[in-house]
């Protein structure tokens, strides 16, 4: 990499930092190819950006964000996995190193707040984005379901004390 690809490398990435909310460290040290792009894969799938990069250009990207927090993490053959969704960003992380025992997460932050590992593991038992938006449509509409049954409750009974009456006074009549 020359001199100009690791600044375009350094902008890129601190722009990055920059529209983010949640940056996660892993260390990555012995992936093999196959397990590499497994893990590519998965973050992409879940709306999540990864990227190994140089810890001194990470460190040169972080300066001036939110995220510079996160520096002294920076050793090793680390990786940067980053989301606008912090629990995507977690749960995928999270669940790849249950599978992976070389894939370690080192650590995160979310917004200027530093995370350590179990912080992570925490996030990712969230229910995602999706999952919350799900849970709020359900609690949303189902009080109108139990709305409708309640006023419809009612027109039935009055028709049943109706139709008890009028079979009562039609055996009446006989």
């Amino acid at each position: 990499m020359n001199r100009t690809e690791k600044r375009e490398f350094v902008a890129s990435l601190s722009a990055v930092f920059a529209e983010t909310s949640m940056v996660v460290v892993t260390r990555n040290d012995g992936l093999t190819v196959a397990d590499a792009t497994e893990l590519r894969r998965r973050m992409r799938s879940a709306g999540v950006g990864y990227k190994v990069a140089k810890n001194r250009l990470a460190t040169l990207a972080l300066n001036g964000t939110r995220f510079d927090g996160i520096a002294p993490l920076l050793k090793g053959p680390t990786a940067l996995a980053w989301s606008d969704d912090p629990v995507a960003v977690a749960k995928t992380a999270v669940e790849f190193a249950k599978i992976n025992e070389k894939f370690v997460i080192v650590g995160g932050a979310l917004g200027e707040q530093a995370l350590d590992v179990s912080a992570i593991k925490t996030l990712a038992e969230l229910p995602s984005l999706d999952e919350l938006r799900a849970k709020l449509v359900g609690l949303i509409s189902t009080p109108a379901t139990r709305i409708a049954g309640v006023l419809q409750a009612p027109a039935g009974q009055i028709a049943r004390v109706l139709g008890a009456y009028s079979s009562k006074g039609g055996a009446e009549a006989a």
